[in-house]
């Protein structure tokens, strides 16, 4: 069987911003000449522009009608992968922190090599002012380690005399700053893990093992964090594990508290910004849940404006911008603007290489926006295409949900036809994966009413008598996933009112900000 062509240095060359392919071909251009030069660009061109990959269309741009030379083709994709590698580094050592400190110090040992020794400490000097600033405690332990090595090599002892004792001390201070944030990072990283692997376990264990790791000494105070990176990771941990315990008051108060620290030190966040996003999607998540919306728009303007330094951070601002954007659309009525910030984020979304992102994840968020805009063909399609997806334990717990939405799009639709055969499905469906709980049954003995009651008046007075039910069944802890994910009780509300669904959540979101008022 013939190998499948390596698409490895097409998802790399595409994944590049417009400067880093501009900085590429500057780098190719320097490094190599003749013929070679010519079809290293050309085949990073024709990459850079082909929108869906094809071995054999670059082969004949590259070679026209000649066969290529044993394995001429795959060395030439080779060679230029690494090209392309040695390309970004240097892009990057133009842009980042740790670059700039390795290349001081690997200066330092080509010039200490040939006795350059007061041009050495004048780089120490430079490094050392720039470890300290970023706090790159790794950077600083070498940095201290050739300044004895020059002090021993040129035999100044009255430096060393003047100098051991501090530079012992600042030895010791640095290695204890670089284990209380190892320390943290651990604890942080056993408390994400306990709960991450534990997502559908609430149980007394798991919260005992998380107490116990949040009761440590060191999380006793802030103080106890010896440096501005510990003390995130501080309140990273605590905040992850409020949101665990339910504790959503510390939950928002340890996020404002981490975005506050985290903005003190703005060029931290120009060196690495992942932390920032994670940490302004938990802090929209947490104000969200205490009905602080004013909180959620502000938090979702500073997501949107961040700029991206990686394409992960690209990927995650997307994702979560649009993800928290809708979900507050959705529970404030505000469909057409939701709808809007769809079309955006599809626009958006092709963009990215498709290895790496899936639209699917917003499927559901897509059917619930477009069944609030009335759009109840579309719904259908983008409920359709999340059922089609391959299960995993967080759509499991949607199962019922879905079955849910099914049902109320083809009522919408007038499919009266189908609701039958559709009942039967979704009651034979939510039996077999002991699903069928009580909303999920007296939902479908509602549906199965309305069915046979094709007055309007008799149908507005079972809206009403289900949505009495539902009143009753909304403390049930199975009914809390569908509930939360989709207002049922304005859809049913709206029904009886006569009112679109939009309005009905809009005028509801209306009441509970007034009562906050």
């Amino acid at each position: 069987m013939a190998k499948t062509p390596s698409d490895k240095l097409y998802r790399l060359i595409r994944s590049l911003s417009p400067t880093e392919k501009r900085y590429c071909k500057l780098f190719m251009g320097q490094k190599t000449d003749g013929e070679g030069k010519y079809q290293y660009q050309q085949l990073f061109d024709a990459m850079a522009e082909m929108e869906v990959f094809d071995d054999e269309f670059l082969k004949h741009k590259i070679y026209k009608n000649q066969q290529p030379e044993g394995k001429k083709y795959s060395e030439l994709k080779a060679y230029l992968y690494e090209m392309v590698l040695k390309s970004l580094q240097s892009f990057d050592e133009q842009q980042s922190v740790d670059y700039r400190l390795n290349h001081f110090l690997q200066s330092v040992a080509a010039l200490y090599k040939r006795g350059h020794y007061d041009d050495c400490r004048d780089l120490l000097h430079k490094a050392a002012k720039l470890a300290r600033q970023y706090e790159s405690f790794a950077h600083l332990l070498e940095i201290i380690r050739w300044e004895k090595q020059l002090a021993y090599t040129r035999m100044d002892v009255d430096f060393l005399h003047r100098q051991l004792e501090h530079l012992q001390y600042e030895e010791d201070r640095i290695l204890e700053q670089l284990r209380n944030a190892t320390n943290y990072r651990r604890a942080f990283f056993q408390v994400y893990t306990t709960i991450k692997r534990e997502a559908q376990q609430r149980g007394f264990d798991r919260m005992e093992r998380l107490q116990a790791l949040v009761n440590q000494g060191a999380f006793s105070d802030p103080d106890q964090a010896a440096s501005h990176k510990a003390r995130v990771t501080f309140y990273r941990t605590l905040n992850l594990y409020h949101y665990a315990a339910l504790e959503y008051e510390q939950f928002y108060d340890t996020g404002k508290k981490l975005i506050a620290l985290l903005e003190s030190q703005p060029h931290f966040l120009r060196e690495n910004i992942s932390d920032y996003i994670a940490a302004l999607s938990n802090l929209i998540l947490s104000c969200g849940l205490s009905q602080r919306y004013d909180e959620v728009r502000e938090c979702l303007e500073k997501l949107r404006a961040l700029t991206p330094i990686t394409e992960d951070d690209r990927r995650k601002i997307h994702r979560q911008y649009f993800t928290n954007k809708f979900a507050l659309c959705t529970y404030t009525g505000a469909f057409e603007e939701a709808r809007q910030e769809m079309e955006r984020c599809l626009s958006e979304a092709s963009e990215f290489d498709s290895h790496d992102y899936e639209t699917a994840s917003f499927y559901f968020q897509f059917c619930t926006i477009c069944l609030g805009c009335g759009d109840y063909d579309r719904a259908l399609e983008y409920l359709n295409e999340w059922q089609n997806q391959p299960r995993s334990v967080e759509r499991e717990d949607l199962q019922s949900l879905a079955r849910i939405l099914a049902l109320i799009l083809h009522f919408e639709m007038g499919n009266t036809v189908l609701l039958d055969s559709l009942l039967r499905s979704a009651t034979r469906f939510l039996q077999k994966k002991n699903r069928l709980y009580d909303l999920e049954k007296r939902f479908i003995h509602f549906m199965s009413e309305l069915v046979r009651q094709p007055n309007p008046q008799e149908q507005r007075a079972v809206f009403q008598k289900m949505r009495e039910d539902l009143q009753r069944l909304a403390s049930n802890k199975s009914a809390q996933t569908v509930l939360q994910t989709f207002d049922l009780e304005a859809w049913l509300s709206a029904k009886t009112t006569g009112q679109t669904f939009a309005a009905t959540v809009a005028e509801k979101w209306g009441r509970e900000t007034r009562k906050q008022t």
